[in-house]
């Protein structure tokens, strides 16, 4: 029987602190260990929060992790180089993420994401950017999103 005990941490930053202590300590696993292992495997994540979930075998007191990914919204913000998206999306925006950067995110997010090609996945997070008024490649997503359906 594994224990499991979910965190949610700064991509790179976890720390052997109160909540990670205190919540391994009792299942008698190395937290620094623990620790490490999650920074190594969020570093990609740096300044996002990322989920992360350790399952402890209490009998051979090892570990696994599994890794969550941030939200679209985070990584599209975090790509803009902004901290909140725009309180009036239809007539403001504040900021802009180019289609690489749009497609690598659809491509890092596809397990968690409908769609079945990984263009009807690159079109989701451009309709995320119009929530959030963000322009993709300078340009307004809707209009980005009208001329790629009429392309397929």
């Amino acid at each position: 029987m594994a224990d499991e005990v979910s965190v949610l941490v700064e991509g790179g930053k976890a720390a052997a602190g109160a909540t990670l202590g205190a919540a391994l300590g009792p299942l008698g696993v190395n937290v620094g260990q623990v620790v490490q292992k999650i920074n190594e495997q969020t570093k990609q994540f740096a300044g996002l929060k990322v989920p992360v979930v350790i399952k402890v075998d209490a009998a051979t007191r090892s570990f696994t992790l599994e890794v969550g990914r941030p939200p679209v919204t985070a990584l599209l913000l975090k790509e803009a180089g902004k901290e909140k998206g725009s309180g009036k999306p239809k007539t403001e925006t504040v900021g802009d993420v180019s289609l690489e950067a749009v497609r690598r995110i659809a491509e890092a997010k596809s397990d968690d994401m409908f769609g079945r090609t990984i263009e009807e996945k690159v079109n989701q997070v451009i309709g995320t950017c119009v929530s959030l008024g963000l322009t993709v490649g300078g340009e307004d997503p809707r209009a980005l999103l009208r001329r790629r359906r009429g392309a397929a």
